[in-house]
């Protein structure tokens, strides 16, 4: 079934509709279509355009049709369009030529936009709660590890020891962000396109006002043109999901790093892990692997609607089509993704001894020396010139730099003293590093209490955002 072809004397050719068709995709928009339609039944009857009696009638074939959507005995069939058309296509099943009525004042064109704005809010917020739920277990797992010493890392070398807790509680930052955006493209996507009609609004006494507030919008759309034929929308909700793709990645990247033999700081729980077909000791990071393989999927989805979009000609072009797969496809991995990527953190165990072990290995104290130094009055390029060189002399010796005797010290500076050998331990190094950022074990403890705090914050936020939403979804 098509919504269209009374100026047409012959129908589409089977290779058209094929290319055209989209149901087989876009079926996902049902109960949000349904809604939106209801939504505007109420305007089409408040404003009399349609009799009560219709209304009543049409209303309540709508109300069946989404009962029979949810429960998958309405599916769309091999003649219908898309979505609309096979909605359509049920409601005049039910009540015959009536059900064709509710198209009054309404496109496809600002109908499908409304609908994809409803799935949006209503996914983002799913992912919201799954986002929130990973980083309380990174949160959990880096308060257990927040006296558990090991190497930091720049340019995959050792820097400096820290914390454990602290290299864990840094994803809970990444994701607060991602957490944060998602609050923000809430506020942005607010806005109904409904009333918008085609492209420019409508000459029939519709309230755009009224269907706002039915679907939950905080406003209507400024502009009917840009209502129905922007997808920035769209855009920045992939660039969203493609970051916390982008930082779940940077998780598995470490977690299977971790997990080698070499490193062998991460014991994975079986429940979160594969084995070989032919290799019986395997156990490997399949969760890990799979959350930075899904990275390019999403960073290539929001790259194919961009270009897409990149010079399209208002107003509606059928080109904005293609919005909808990319988003169904990175929504749903995401979604996928985030549940295993929790269960992978929740569960590992990490070898406290041989992080410990890994700390002070690559002369990741030096910086206290030259901190020392700073200490004591001389400039920090000069001190940083006699750390490099206790460790050129420690290298020479093939020894630590706790091993250095005081004159070797002093020929690398003369204010060097033997009491240096005391600030050269991990412990100490951390323990000093005090700053409300920094990876002392108490800023750590402060800084999980701040994350938690703000995500109790995000947790009720959603919470009420997605308890609106259910009114708006409730016939």
């Amino acid at each position: 079934m098509t919504l269209w072809g009374g100026r047409f004397s012959e129908s589409p050719a089977d290779s058209l509709f094929a290319l055209s068709r989209s149901v087989q995709f876009d079926w996902r928009l049902a109960p949000y279509d349904i809604v939106s339609s209801i939504a505007h039944l109420d305007v089409l009857e408040s404003s009399g355009l349609l009799p009560k009696p219709d209304c009543v009638q049409i209303r309540s074939a709508l109300t069946h049709l989404f009962s029979e959507v949810k429960g998958g005995k309405f599916l769309p069939n091999p003649e219908d369009e898309d979505v609309h058309s096979a909605l359509e296509r049920g409601l005049t099943e039910k009540i015959g030529v009536l059900g064709s009525a509710i198209r009054a004042g309404r496109s496809r064109n600002d109908q499908v936009t409304t609908d994809l704005k409803l799935y949006l809010i209503d996914n983002m917020l799913e992912i919201s709660t799954a986002v929130l739920h990973l980083q309380e277990a990174l949160l959990a797992k880096s308060l257990e590890y927040v006296d558990a010493i090991a190497p930091g890392f720049t340019h995959l070398q050792h820097a400096q020891p820290v914390s454990f807790g602290h290299e864990l509680a840094k994803h809970a930052v990444s994701l607060e962000r991602d957490l944060s955006r998602i609050s923000d493209w809430m506020v942005r996507t607010s806005t109904s396109p409904l009333g918008s009609g085609a492209l420019s609004g409508s000459s029939l006494p519709i309230s755009p006002e009224s269907t706002a507030k039915r679907l939950g919008f905080d406003s209507v759309a400024q502009n009917s043109i840009d209502a129905v034929s922007d997808r920035d929308y769209v855009a920045e909700a992939l660039f969203i999901i493609a970051m916390i793709g982008l930082h779940l990645s940077r998780i598995g990247e470490e977690w299977s790093i971790w997990s080698t033999t070499e490193f062998g700081w991460a014991q994975l729980d079986d429940a979160y892990s594969t084995g070989s077909s032919i290799m019986p000791q395997k156990k490997n990071p399949d969760v890990a692997e799979l959350a930075r393989g899904k990275a390019g999927r999403f960073i290539g989805n929001l790259t194919a609607l961009l270009t897409v979009l990149k010079g399209l000609p208002f107003a509606y072009n059928r080109d904005l089509q293609e919005d909808k797969e990319v988003l169904f496809d990175s929504v749903e991995n995401l979604l996928l993704l985030l549940d295993p990527v929790a269960g992978m953190v929740a569960t590992t165990k990490f070898n406290r001894e041989k992080m410990r072990a890994a700390a002070p290995l690559g002369f990741t104290l030096a910086t206290e020396i030259a901190d020392y130094l700073v200490r004591k009055g001389v400039s920090f390029a000069q001190a940083h010139d006699a750390a490099g060189q206790c460790v050129q002399i420690a290298e020479a010796r093939n020894c630590d730099l706790h091993d250095l005797s005081e004159s070797e010290l002093q020929s690398a500076h003369s204010q060097l003293a033997g009491d240096v050998i005391k600030l050269l331990t991990v412990e100490g190094a951390i323990a000093a590093r005090t700053t409300s950022n920094g990876t002392a074990p108490k800023s750590v403890v402060l800084q999980i209490a701040k994350l938690r705090s703000n995500a109790a914050l995000t947790k009720k936020w959603v919470e009420t955002a997605s308890q609106k939403f259910i009114r708006t979804m409730t016939l």
